[in-house]
């Protein structure tokens, strides 16, 4: 069951993200992106969606950090274990309610507003609910563990066996140990993964990049006058009867 959960399953939710998104980028591409609802309503998405995405940042940033980042490393840079703990326990509480608020706000949106939950597909129920259950356990590990609790030092178990994972020798029996919050949300995080390429979430692949280094837009002065514009067909009508007019 050790070898099934932590080292089976973990492998088998990257081939179906990797091979999801080659079949949806070969099948679905009119589908690869956010479905926005802007033009349904903006008021409420106009702060959860920053809120949302700047905490979700944030949380990416954060597990990058602890997950890939050996702790030999962070010694050597010259940041303490102690300094290292109380930015990342402190960081990922406040980037982590910032991520929760945002998200509490979009599932707030897409039940009282009638025509966003109109367009509100199966597969975005799902993925909202995986995000909920994500952050939830998140931040349990970080406040509840070890901001309030007695603390846990992922850094020397989970890290080491989640960078095993890609180095194709994964230790199954550094997760044993873990409490059941941790085992919970890594488990989730890779059934996540394996969501990922079936929702929404495949815009993030797309972001324009190309932005950052296209070149500006000259708008040029006219250096000559415009042309008159022509007259309407009721001025030529109009001049047409003047002299008969005056006669």
């Amino acid at each position: 069951m050790t070898t099934l959960v932590w080292i089976v399953l973990p492998y088998l939710c990257l081939a179906v993200f990797v091979a999801g998104h080659v079949w949806r980028w070969r099948h679905d591409q009119f589908g690869w992106t956010t479905h926005t609802s802007q033009v349904l309503e903006n008021r409420i998405l106009r702060l959860g969606s920053p809120l949302f995405h700047l905490g979700a940042l944030g949380v990416v940033g954060g597990h990058a950090m602890g997950l890939l980042v050996p702790a030999s490393v962070t010694e050597w840079l010259g940041l303490s274990e102690h300094a290292y703990h109380l930015i990342a326990v402190w960081g990922g509480t406040v980037t982590g309610l910032i991520m929760m608020v945002g998200l509490v706000l979009l599932i707030i949106r897409r039940m009282v507003n009638g025509r966003i939950r109109a367009v509100t597909t199966r597969m975005d129920k799902v993925l909202y609910a995986a995000l909920a259950v994500m952050v939830t356990l998140g931040m349990i590990a970080t406040v509840g563990v070890n901001l309030v609790g007695g603390g846990y030092d992922y850094r020397e178990t989970i890290a080491v066996w989640f960078r095993g994972i890609f180095w194709f020798q994964p230790d199954s029996g550094l997760m044993t140990g873990a409490p059941l919050v941790y085992q919970l949300h890594a488990i989730g995080g890779f059934l996540f993964l394996a969501l990922w390429p079936f929702t929404r979430l495949v815009h993030v692949w797309s972001v324009p990049l190309a932005y950052l280094w296209r070149p500006y837009v000259v708008y040029r002065a006219r250096r000559r006058p415009a042309p008159a514009p022509s007259p309407s067909p009721d001025q030529v009508r109009d001049a047409a009867r003047e002299p008969a007019a005056r006669r």
